[in-house]
Order: structure tokens, then C-alpha cells, then sequence
């Protein structure tokens, strides 16, 4: 899925808004796993917006001003290499398929940089999101100064170019959105196929594979993050990746997970019996969780800030909690004192994209920002009920999270995720069919 001109138009966007001066934007580095091998490679998200170029050893410059040029540096055609590391575009193929001004070999970037940044009034750089290309880069800015007498002068200024890229990435274009239906599509499958597999004795990393065998043949090539797969106790534990615990009948599964797709991340989880069939306490505590997503879910919408969907899933949940005896006294005690807490740790959702946990500032002037079109979150409350005094018997150990993926839309929101059976009767519908 590469369209040029949607990755030409960001540059020029990107430029527009800069307005005068140059920009710099590398791709990450391969990363050694141990020895002499390397794990996955995944480019940069910021650099991939950009360029839709995903080879390692790559840098783009970006010149704002009267004569506006995109560059691309990229690793030589290397006949040899190509034998034992696959395919290269080189900087000739490279100029014509990823519609760039200009394109040199990676090799001739010290040389070249600093040329330029020379007269720029402005850089925007990434400056402390990697240590040694701010090294590299003051390099660069020091080899400019070194030339003052010659009546070359070194940029005044320093942006962060994240400030202007994340406001970008924030709302999504069609195009994205395509790419994200699709990864949707693909994790909700996944999570149905775990539905159907799962019984007791089996392990969690048994479900594990389940799942990315799902991603790997609808064409997905990794999970968009580790997956949770937490049967038990462990799904109070929120972070659980260890996936090695054996599935007992009785106990509840939690699966966190989605795939990447184009770069473009998915994030469901469902919560469902291992048996197949929900206990009475399970039951309550699992409809608690429905309803507060779907209250939040109705807060996704132009018009309503960001905070409101939380704010609806917090107070369905304390009064459920309140209901159940896990919490004393009225709603609004409750959360004001953060006795919920104990039950509800985290937030209700966070951006989507490129990143699972993707860009774009929460706030603007100190308040909740606005919810607008082309806007993507996930949807997620949950509940984890460990042991303790205050707790009744029946609820220990009960670990519940329900999360989608909305797209903002003019009218409200449109669930991407929602293939993924997550009613009490379809799940239960679904694991007696298997």
C-alpha cells in the first residue's frame, strides 16, 4: 500500500508550515539483538510519514523558503549486498519512486549537511530523541559557524520538529484510515480464532501463536506490540507479557492485542471464560465493564473533549463498584477520594496510528482538547480485582479489559474493531460453535 503523492503532499505540508529554513528527519538504525544478529527492522514512524521509505541508513532534508527542495540520503545500490540482504533502491531509483528533489548516497551525508544549513535562518531537528545524531548534528552546525568569515552564517534557531509533525499525524487521512480498517479487520479475526481455540490446559503462549498466526497470513508482518495473553490473576497485572502460565478452567482470559498493518497499528482486547462459559461473578463485573465503554463510546464525538469519554466510563464503573460492595459511599465521594483506584488504574484510551500509542498533545492551553473528524483512539476501561479484606471472596482474581479502536467522524464514531465479539451472549455463542 504506497501512494507517492500522499507522502509527497505531508513534505509539502510540512514545509508550508515551516515556512523558512531546513529540517532534518532520520530513520532509525538497525538494532542488534545479540551478537551478529539484529531484531525485525521497523523504520522510523516519523521518517516513514514522510517518505514511505523503509530501508535503514536513510535521512531526508527538508528546505522551507523561496526555493522549497525535499532530499532524500539513502544507502548506494550495492549489487553485492543485495546477495546476502536483499533489495536496494539506491538513490537514482529511489528519486523517481518516492518523488523526491533530489537523492544522494547516505555516504555523502557529513559532506553535504552542513552545506545545506548554511544560511538558514531556522533548523527543526528532533533535539534529544537520539544522542548521537544531536552529536552528528552540532557537528553539522559547528562546521557552518566555522565559515563565518566567508559570510556564511549558522541557523539562530532550533524547532522541534515533533511540535509540527504530531499535529500532522493526528488526524488521519483517508488514506490512513484505509490502512487502519484493514489492521482492525485483520486483529479482530485473531481475537475471534482465540475465542474459538482457547480451553483449559492450554497455555497462554499456545494462544499467543493463535493470534500472530492470524496477523501473519492476512498479511501482517508483526504485532503492532507485545501481546498480553494473561489467563487468571494474571490478567490483574497490566503489563503481563510473559504469556507462559497453563489456562485453568474457571478462570477468565484477557488478550491484549493487535497487528500492524502499512505501519499502522490495531489495539483490541477482550476478556472471556476459558471454559466458555461466564461464572455468575464474572458475569457482573464483566457487563460493568461493557457498559462503561459503551458510555464512553458515546462520548466520541465533534464537540466533546478528550477527557469525557473517561470521565463517562469512570462514573458507569464506581457505580457499579458501589453496587457490587468493592466501594463505600456515593459516586462522587468515591471519586474524589480515588478509592476506585484499587479497581480502575488507568486512563480510558489514548491516541492511535503509526505508534500504538500514538502522537498529538492531549491538551491545548492547559485545557482538554476537542475531539474532531479523522481523530483515532482506542476505547478501553477495565476492571482487576485482586484479593484483599475489603473484597468479596468471589470477585478475586478477576482481571477485565475491553478495548476498540474509534475513528471520529462528523457524526460521532465509527468502531473499526467491532467484528470482535465482546457481548456475553456472542462470546459465549462463539466458543459453544467450537
Amino acid at each position: 500500500m504506497f501512494e507517492v503523492e500522499q507522502f509527497r503532499a505531508r513534505r509539502q505540508q510540512l514545509i508550508e508550515q515551516m515556512e523558512e529554513g531546513v529540517a532534518f528527519i532520520a530513520n532509525a538504525p538497525e538494532v542488534t539483538r545479540n551478537r551478529d544478529s539484529h531484531y525485525p527492522y521497523r523504520f522510523d514512524s516519523y521518517f516513514y510519514y514522510l517518505t514511505g521509505f523503509q530501508e535503514p541508513e536513510a535521512f531526508v532534508i527538508l528546505i522551507a523558503g523561496k526555493h522549497p527542495k525535499s532530499i532524500l540520503f539513502c544507502r548506494d545500490k550495492d549489487i553485492e549486498r543485495e546477495i546476502w540482504d536483499g533489495f536496494r533502491y539506491g538513490p537514482e531509483t529511489a528519486l523517481s519512486t518516492f518523488g523526491f528533489d533530489e537523492t544522494y548516497p547516505i555516504s555523502r551525508l557529513d559532506e553535504l549537511a552542513p552545506k545545506f544549513l548554511g544560511n538558514q535562518t531556522q533548523l527543526f531537528h528532533s533535539l534529544g530523541a537520539d544522542t548521537s545524531l544531536d552529536q552528528r548534528v552540532a557537528g553539522w552546525l559547528n562546521d557552518v559557524r566555522s565559515q563565518s568569515r566567508s559570510g556564511i552564517t549558522a541557523p539562530h534557531k532550533t524547532i522541534d520538529i515533533r511540535v509540527l509533525l504530531d499535529e500532522m499525524r493526528l488526524f488521519k487521512t483517508e488514506y490512513e484510515l484505509c490502512a487502519m480498517r484493514a489492521a482492525a479487520e485483520i486483529s479482530a479475526s485473531a481475537h475471534q480464532r482465540a475465542m474459538q481455540v482457547t480451553r483449559p490446559g492450554m497455555m497462554e503462549y499456545e494462544v499467543e501463536a493463535e493470534l500472530l498466526h492470524e496477523f501473519y497470513r492476512h498479511g501482517s508482518r508483526a504485532p503492532a506490540y507485545t501481546s498480553i495473553v494473561a489467563g487468571g490473576s494474571n490478567a490483574c497485572v497490566l503489563h503481563y507479557i510473559a504469556n507462559d502460565a497453563v489456562l485453568k478452567d474457571g478462570d477468565l482470559l484477557l488478550i491484549d492485542a493487535g497487528c500492524e498493518l502499512h505501519g499502522y497499528a490495531s489495539d483490541i482486547t477482550r476478556t472471556f471464560p476459558v471454559s466458555g462459559k461466564f461464572s455468575a461473578a464474572q458475569k457482573d463485573l464483566y457487563e460493568l465493564v461493557l457498559a462503561a465503554q459503551f458510555a464512553a463510546i458515546e462520548k466520541v464525538r465533534p464537540g466533546c473533549h478528550w477527557n469525557e469519554p473517561h470521565e463517562a466510563a469512570l462514573h458507569t464503573l464506581v457505580r457499579g463498584f458501589i453496587d457490587f460492595g468493592l466501594c463505600k459511599g456515593t459516586v462522587d465521594a468515591v471519586i474524589e477520594s480515588g478509592d476506585y483506584r484499587q479497581f480502575y488504574m488507568h486512563r480510558t484510551g489514548h491516541w492511535l496510528g503509526l505508534d500504538v500509542h500514538d502522537v498529538g498533545e492531549y491538551k491545548q492551553h492547559g485545557e482538554w482538547r476537542h475531539l474532531r473528524p479523522g481523530m483515532v483512539l482506542t476505547v478501553e476501561p477495565g476492571c482487576y480485582v485482586r484479593p484483599a479484606a475489603n473484597v468479596p471472596e468471589h470477585f478475586w482474581n478477576i482481571g477485565i479489559r475491553i478495548e476498540d479502536d474509534a475513528v471520529v467522524t462528523s457524526q460521532g464514531c465509527e468502531v473499526i474493531t467491532a467484528a470482535a465479539p465482546k457481548s456475553v451472549m456472542d462470546i459465549e455463542a462463539l466458543m459453544a460453535q467450537s
